[in-house]
């Protein structure tokens, strides 16, 4: 599976003292508001911190015996971390009429007027959307899950052509850690926000996906069977997420 990183930082020993305190809904990090959630985990044994760019929010897991005057100290420590986490997300994007997202890799614009048709049209650039304008979130939104589906079934075919096995089934995913996971009964989760990426970068993760069919795991093998099937770069792509797609999150779909 691929997973999205995190911020991990390691307590220094365990604390014999039940947490205690008020959690607070939010947290200023200089001079910038954030909302704050906080998840206590029985098996943690460590403060996770992750950034969240469409919610504005900082997502940390830690023990249950952690103070929350240590968790808030914590997020303040790594405030340069997390204030570089945002600037790379970059702002916020919403899906509404006269604003840009990506679409496999290019700007497109998503363009409204109540009188053109409801089904959705792509032309020069543009996502022409018909019907009452409080809709337009919720129909872009399943446009473009319903373009990933396309995408990433032929994709999926692709590489099982090429590995020798039968199309395995695909399940969208909204997953905010990982773009992609392969289940031991072999069922393949991709994230359909990749549909915003470079066509390289979806089939890139696709592919790590497919390769998991034959190595459930990360091992020399599977890497080497990785780019037996994916015909770009691997490490590119990797960088390309790395770099890129927290801004994938960063729009806010209905």
């Amino acid at each position: 599976m691929l997973n999205f990183k995190r911020r991990r930082e390691r307590i220094a020993a365990p604390l014999q003292s039940p947490a205690a305190g008020h959690v607070p809904g939010h947290i200023t990090i200089n001079g910038s508001e954030y909302a704050l959630m906080l998840r206590r985990h029985a098996r943690s044994r460590s403060i996770t911190l992750r950034t969240d760019p469409a919610q504005q929010a900082i997502q940390v897991t830690c023990p249950p015996y952690v103070p929350v005057r240590q968790v808030t100290d914590f997020i303040h420590q790594k405030s340069v971390w997390i204030e570089n986490s945002f600037a790379k997300a970059g702002p916020i994007a919403r899906l509404e009429p006269g604003n840009s997202i990506g679409f496999r890799g290019q700007p497109i614009t998503i363009c409204w007027r109540q009188g053109w048709p409801r089904r959705i049209i792509q032309a020069k650039g543009e996502i022409r959307v018909g019907g009452p304008r409080e809709n337009v979130a919720k129909r872009v939104t399943a446009w473009l899950k319903k373009e990933a589906r396309t995408l990433i079934t032929a994709d999926i075919a692709d590489y099982s052509a090429v590995a020798g096995i039968t199309p395995p089934p695909l399940a969208l995913s909204s997953a905010r850690r990982r773009w992609g996971s392969c289940s031991q009964a072999g069922k393949i989760r991709i994230n359909w926000r990749l549909v915003m990426a470079p066509d390289t970068i979806r089939r890139s993760v696709v592919a790590h996906e497919i390769a998991h069919l034959r190595h459930m795991n990360h091992s020399t093998a599977f890497y080497a069977w990785l780019d037996h099937l994916y015909e770009g770069d691997r490490h590119t792509a990797d960088d390309w997420l790395k770099q890129h797609g927290a801004a994938l999150h960063a729009v806010i779909a209905d």
